[in-house]
């Protein structure tokens, strides 16, 4: 990845990691699974778009989960979200009735959470490609620090932030988020990924949406609005 990819607010916490060798081996990497014929999602071109619709001083809320998804035509680099049109996943139809008994707001009819990204919410992925196919499969390849890096970027700002981290790979970056904040400056959700296979282990009923507003409205940051 080039630096002229980063998108500008992100370029002077980013960088720096990018230009490690780990990066750049990540980078050929992924050159060398597309040129062996592997199809990965998201495509080139929008595997930062979190990072380009969420400028860093505009963010308030910072959701986290693992790969996108591994499906064709799903993945467009927000995290959790799929464009206008693309059945909603198992995973968001499952955010979609928590914030439903959160919020009392109607599941939308879609799964593009882009009004979501505009008003400052990250919707970042722990490791942010995959293979066709094949969830995990481009986890360990050296996104971990780049994601890292930018969730460390959000964290060492002034602005009160909210985390939430939906499943084991993105839990393993509260301790950073808190050793980077202190006191109650940033708050910390994590719970069970939202996948089918985890969601009734905690995720319904942690009411990450009304929680985030509270504190947001709490810290005179406004709100976000959720619906679609």
């Amino acid at each position: 990845m080039a630096s002229e990819d980063i998108p500008e607010s992100w370029r002077a916490a980013l960088e720096p990691v990018l230009a490690t060798p780990e990066a750049r081996k990540l980078g050929g990497w992924l050159r060398a699974e597309e040129d062996a014929g592997r199809t990965i999602f998201p495509p080139r071109g929008q595997r930062l778009a979190a990072l380009a619709m969420t400028p860093l001083e505009q963010v308030r809320v910072v959701i986290l989960g693992q790969d996108p998804y591994h499906g064709q035509g799903q993945a467009h680099g927000l995290a959790f979200s799929v464009q206008d049109g693309v059945k909603i996943p198992p995973s968001l139809v499952n955010i979609f009735k928590e914030l439903e008994s959160d919020c009392g707001i109607a599941r939308p009819a879609t799964g593009n959470l882009s009004p979501w990204a505009s008003q400052g919410v990250l919707l970042l992925n722990n490791t942010l490609t995959v293979q066709s196919g094949n969830a995990g499969s481009h986890a360990g390849r050296g996104w971990d620090a780049i994601t890292d890096a930018a969730v460390a970027a959000v964290a060492e700002r002034g602005e009160p932030t909210v985390f939430i981290l939906w499943g084991s790979h993105a839990r393993k970056k509260a301790g950073r988020v808190r050793a980077l904040g202190s006191g109650e400056h940033h708050l910390v959700l994590a719970s069970p990924h939202p996948s089918p296979l985890s969601a009734h282990n905690g995720f319904f009923g942690s009411r990450p949406f009304s929680q985030t507003n509270a504190f947001l409205e709490r810290h005179g940051c406004g709100v976000i609005d959720w619906s679609l």
